[in-house]
């Protein structure tokens, strides 16, 4: 009887695609309001966010942020002066400690540009961060390192301190709804020489995939002394309030 023919040989596993030296990330959004630590920055009116990440395989990384406000030209007595776009841009390292550890060290510039009336203290505020992690909690601490806080003078050393957490309870709920994550913030702002405007602000949400989109919805709240944050329009920007958005990241 003819022998048959021995099988072929398995194809040699193909080798893992190498690590790229960079990444670049990008967002876009659209938000119902903006809110940043528990202050409503659009005077509950809509916003358009984005911005994008390069990131080093060496854990370095830079990136920037704009988003649409309104807050200092709504505050009291500041009605002359035109501020409309906050341009984020920082950058820092990244460390993989293991164990789903990591550690986050970096630096953030808040620059809001446009016209400040005569007198007026511009709102541009620089910050140095670290941050812990550990699977999806985060502390993260921020110091103010000018001597500028959003518009507060000789304030140099306000700080603000922060716990979060992202929870993925459900994988993928079917073909269309991918993840849905719950979102838990907690966050105590403090201003120097200025301790009547501390407060702490916190928020619950939930988010989703959906379709290649997120959407979600948050409720945020603060302890903030109302009368202190209520702007020109007689809105305590404070006081608590919804936000939802839908966002796409390429």
């Amino acid at each position: 009887a003819q022998t048959p023919p021995a099988p072929a040989a398995d194809a040699a596993a193909a080798p893992a695609a190498p690590t790229p030296d960079f990444v670049f990330t990008g967002n876009l959004g659209i938000f119902s309001q903006y809110i940043f630590r528990g202050l409503t920055q659009t005077n509950r009116k809509p916003a358009v966010q984005g911005g994008f990440d390069v990131a080093h395989k060496s854990g370095a990384y830079v990136g920037t942020w704009l988003s649409n406000i309104s807050w200092y030209s709504d505050t009291a007595g500041l009605q002359d002066s035109s501020v409309s776009l906050e341009w984020d841009l920082y950058g820092g390292y990244k460390w993989d400690l293991g164990n789903d550890f990591g550690l986050d060290v970096g630096g953030l510039y808040y620059y809001y540009p446009g016209t400040y009336q005569d007198g007026a203290t511009k709102a541009n505020t620089l910050e140095a961060y670290v941050a812990g992690s550990w699977k999806w909690a985060q502390l993260k601490y921020s110091r103010v390192v000018g001597n500028k806080t959003f518009g507060f003078p000789d304030s140099r050393g306000s700080d603000y301190v922060e716990g979060n957490i992202n929870y993925d309870v459900v994988d993928k709920v079917n073909d269309m709804v991918g993840k849905v994550t719950l979102i838990g913030h907690v966050g105590r702002q403090r201003f120097k020489n200025y301790s009547d405007f501390d407060y702490t602000d916190w928020k619950v949400g939930v988010s989703t995939d959906l379709s290649g989109y997120t959407v979600g919805v948050a409720f945020t709240g603060t302890n903030a002394q109302g009368d202190l944050y209520t702007n020109r329009f007689g809105r305590d920007i404070s006081d608590h309030q919804f936000v939802a958005f839908l966002q796409k990241t390429f």
